[in-house]
């Protein structure tokens, strides 16, 4: 089962918030199955933390007397179907028939049963992905925030907190004070996140007044939970890095491609796999060039 991203939950005293509602409405589903096995409760409230595919379109299995919680932003979004079109979804997803063709055919050259045995299995799990996301109807949140609203659900506090724009123009943190845990959806992540829909220069101080939350837990959009809020500083450093040098190569006049292919960030190697030398994720370099052309969402 494909869940794309990790979903917080949230077990109050009477009810359940959910945080993100993952990828699908089978992965949503699945999600309410294992809650059984940790509690009864009812769930009440979800979250969508930002309009993404993999964090909202778990949405339609809710009925309506739950509420679904976004920024107004997100709740645009997903309205207008950005959810599911555009680069972003086109990225991530309009490759899986072909992969589903090429895996196919590649069933036909192996003799070995063991290497067959698990293609073929490989082969179905994508398969009941691929179909999984053609049931999908993106289901706009019912509730919405500008900037912040809170829940008291028996002894918790739970916040819901915009602080500028980010990985998308509506990130929503899920803030439990009392407990010290801050849920970020992509914001950040364990990892580098994706930047296809950023906002790069806004995102560095967004995280900036992130940082004023007293919390000990980060549970990210994806990735193990951690404690270590360096890692927040050493996003930004990347962030300002990958700005500052695309603004260069685009002063210059120099294409999205000439300038993906030519920054150097392997001054942050040490803080984030993957980074070998020099080049850029194409999406996070053209994202810049959108923004600086005026021609971003």
């Amino acid at each position: 089962m494909s869940v794309g991203a990790n979903a917080g939950i949230v077990v109050n005293d009477d009810d359940v918030l959910l945080v993100d509602s993952h990828i699908s409405p089978a992965a949503a589903d699945a999600l309410l199955e294992d809650l059984r096995t940790i509690t009864d409760k009812p769930v009440r409230f979800v979250a969508n933390t930002h309009w993404h595919f993999d964090h909202a379109h778990g949405n339609q299995v809710y009925p309506a007397e739950v509420e679904i919680i976004s920024h107004e932003a997100s709740r645009a979004a997903i309205a207008a179907g950005r959810s599911k079109s555009g680069r972003t979804y086109d990225l991530f997803t309009a490759g899986i028939p072909d992969q589903i063709a090429g895996m196919e055919a590649a069933l036909d050259t192996l003799a070995d049963a063991s290497a067959r045995s698990e293609l073929e299995a490989e082969l179905e799990s994508l398969k009941t992905y691929h179909a999984q996301l053609q049931e999908v109807v993106p289901t706009p949140p019912n509730t919405t925030l500008s900037e912040r609203l809170t829940l008291f659900r028996g002894g918790r506090e739970i916040r819901f907190l915009f602080f500028g724009r980010a990985h998308t123009e509506g990130d929503v943190v899920v803030y439990l004070p009392d407990d010290g845990v801050l849920l970020t959806g992509d914001m950040l992540t364990a990892g580098l996140p994706y930047m296809g829909d950023g906002f790069v220069h806004e995102w560095i101080d967004t995280l900036e007044r992130l940082k004023t939350l007293d919390f000990e837990w980060i549970i990210p959009g994806h990735g193990p939970p951690y404690q270590d809020r360096a890692r927040i500083d050493h996003l930004q450093d990347y962030l300002r890095d990958l700005w500052n040098q695309t603004v260069s190569f685009h002063e210059r006049g120099q294409s999205a491609d000439e300038a993906l292919a030519a920054i150097d960030l392997t001054a942050h190697a040490d803080h984030f796999d993957g980074i070998t030398g020099t080049g850029a994720n194409p999406a996070a370099v053209r994202r810049i060039y959108d923004l600086l052309d005026g021609t971003a969402n």
